[in-house]
């Protein structure tokens, strides 16, 4: 706790500062004004530049995508158009079928059992509260409403055996209380089966009426209940009274669950659980389990594992536990599972590589053969020249190490080169190497590219997930200015410090506005992308729906003020004495637009060197091709002209 001196020191020295609980109200577009939209909407960036990233924006693969029920087809997200629609193809390497098109993404959200139906969802502009639709299978056509309103969130959950029902939840009675639905595809009536406060979900549909609820507790403990949806009993099974993270799901034997926990280790390990005793069935091993598929018939059970930052593959028996033998895959950066049909004959896997986009394949388990059945593309862009990545560390003030993966050009091993530090999302997220063309963007550039899992970073198991959370993070924030320390002191040749970019998203853009006021001293750079500039507008303004969840991350509002006070970027103002640059969209609900305008409007009254670039109908983060194009443009030029 040596760190919580230093920190209200600093607190009350710059306690002239503007607090930021006098700032901005609500999200969403219609949270701000004309002029402030015109004011910092998107420039034009040079026609070369643009040229360029349209080029990698060529580079495609298509999502992982789901088979028909009965194998022949399969449907897949795809950005070909420049937003995310849904496509076809009737066979291995077939010609792409369009099913869905427009301005707004559209997401696949499952295929109906019998196999007649699609069903998706869709927002408008990225604000996050879309709405489901149907749509035929066979022909496409139009989409078909099932339910969605201003304001609502919903969310599908799952389906009946036969594909007549869907369910779903939305919060349409409530922001805080979700309600669970049974939506007849025939009749187009729905039902209410169940209503709580809370994020509720299905975990998994049994027989005669018994469903699995799961119950958020906050940002990563969950709690779990057997609830019959025509007596409405709701029976406790798991995690009541506790803060532990659980997934469950129904075993073979009757009365008895598979859950998938680290209560009992540092890394999530599978076990039977009887109501009473936990039997671990998968080994114990260094690695989380992030993901499971199992067959209906309980024939296998596929588990991915996350080994610091790379997927890997395993199977055991779902009735033995004992382990059983997989395809063999190509030697690749991630290698992962997609669905498998309810028959339990065919399931997807990708593979992802440095230097190649994703590929998915089927394999057909009766047959034993692997189809590769999507074809990736790079148009006049040669990938076989990208640069690998390599995991390493730095070591943390009290000498922790601190993964990081890294893309050096060659140029560098020799020279004194730019570096480029990428924070990650979350921030219960990681950064996982894998196929980018953007960051191949910075590297041609003669920018080393650096991803860090500072602490507070999931997969490197519970003690390091949980080590920021509410004023654990005074402890353990200074990892983002400790990377900057080890890179000056070890990257630099022939006596030439190199220059520190910082950039990131939501909470990595938290960290670029961190690095940027309170470690000021140590980058040269910034871009912010959707970052909170305070934590306590940002809790008082995100979507009511989410607060809760967050404030088990970061603090609550009623008892942790003073601790979200120091951490919040835009009380340490007069800091800042580098070049930022601020991207965000206007119609974000987690973190509002009004974080990055009063930050931005701040600078603007000290005369520091900074811009804001105000996208309109983007939400948290940017997905349309043309602004992917302008955000990262801008990007490029900004760190190319204060680093190079």
């Amino acid at each position: 706790m040596k760190h919580h001196f230093i920190f209200t020191l600093i607190f009350f020295l710059v306690s002239s500062c503007s607090k930021s609980n006098v700032g901005y109200t609500g999200h969403g577009v219609d949270a701000i004004d004309a002029e402030t939209l015109k004011k910092y909407s998107p420039k034009p960036i040079p026609k070369e530049l643009s040229a360029e990233i349209e080029a990698e924006n060529e580079i495609r693969s298509t999502g992982l995508g789901q088979l028909s029920p009965n194998g022949r087809d399969m449907f897949f997200s795809w950005s070909v158009t420049g937003v995310r629609q849904i496509w076809k193809i009737k066979g291995p390497k077939t010609f792409p079928i369009q099913m869905t098109g427009g301005e707004n993404g559209t997401s696949l959200s499952d295929i109906t059992n019998d196999g007649k139906y699609l069903i998706l969802s869709r927002d408008q502009g990225g604000d996050e509260y879309p709405t489901l639709f149907i749509q035929d299978a066979e022909k496409g056509g139009r989409l078909v409403k099932i339910f969605g309103q201003k304001k609502t969130k919903v969310s599908y959950l799952d389906q009946s055996r036969d594909g007549s029902k869907i369910y779903y939840r939305a919060n349409d009675t409530g922001p805080t209380v979700w309600g669970i639905y049974e939506y007849d595809l025939k009749s187009k009536k729905r039902e209410l089966l169940y209503e709580g406060k809370g994020y509720w979900w299905i975990s998994e549909l049994g027989s005669n009426g018994d469903m699995i609820l799961g119950h958020a507790l906050g940002n990563i403990s969950r709690e779990y209940f057997l609830f019959n949806k025509n007596t409405k009993k709701l029976t406790p099974i798991i995690g009541q009274g506790e803060r532990e993270s659980y997934q469950v799901r129904f075993s073979h034997t009757p009365g008895e669950y598979l859950v998938l926990t680290n209560k009992f280790d540092n890394f999530k390990r599978l076990y039977l659980f009887d109501g009473k005793k936990f039997t671990p069935v998968s080994e114990k091993v260094d690695m989380n389990i992030n993901s499971i598929s199992i067959t209906e018939d309980f024939s296998r059970i596929l588990l991915r594992f996350n080994d610091q930052g790379y997927y890997k593959v395993k199977g055991i028996d779902g009735r033995t536990y004992e382990p059983i033998s997989l395809p063999k895959f190509d030697k690749a950066t991630h290698t992962f599972f997609g669905s498998t049909t309810r028959d339990a004959r065919f399931t997807i896997f990708g593979q992802v590589f440095y230097n190649s986009p994703r590929i998915s394949y089927v394999y057909d388990w009766k047959k034993k053969t692997m189809t590769e059945w999507t074809i990736p593309s790079s148009p006049e862009v040669d990938t076989s020249n990208f640069t690998p990545w390599s995991l390493e560390s730095y070591p943390a003030e009290d000498g922790t190490r601190i993964p990081m993966f890294v893309k050096r050009p060659k140029e560098c091993e020799s020279k004194t080169c730019p570096v480029i530090v990428s924070f990650h999302g979350g921030p219960e997220s990681q950064s996982k190497p894998g196929f980018s063309p953007t960051a191949e963007l910075f590297t041609k550039r003669g920018f080393i590219y650096v991803m860090p899992n500072v602490r507070g970073s999931k997969g490197y198991g519970k003690k390091w997930l949980n080590s920021d959370n509410g004023a654990k993070r005074l402890d353990v924030i200074t990892d983002i200015r400790d990377i900057a320390i080890y890179i000056k002191n070890h990257w630099g040749k022939g006596g030439v410090t190199p220059k520190i970019g910082v950039t990131g998203g939501s909470y990595g853009g938290y960290s670029t506005l961190y690095a940027m006021t309170v470690f000021a001293d140590h980058f040269d750079a910034g871009v912010a992308r959707v970052g909170m500039s305070s934590l306590v507008t940002f809790l008082e303004n995100t979507a009511e729906h989410r607060r809760y969840l967050r404030e088990t991350e970061y603090g609550y509002l009623k008892s942790d003020r003073e601790v979200l006070e120091k951490l919040s970027p835009i009380n340490y103002l007069e800091k800042v004495k580098s070049p930022l640059l601020i991207i965000q969209g206007a119609n974000d609900p987690r973190v509002p637009a009004g974080e990055a305008i009063q930050f931005q409007k701040s600078l603007e009254s000290r005369g520091v060197e900074s811009s804001l670039i105000l996208f309109p109908d983007e939400g948290h983060g940017v997905k349309k091709r043309a602004n992917k194009t302008l955000s990262l443009g801008h990007t490029l030029s900004f760190f190319m002209q204060w680093l190079k």
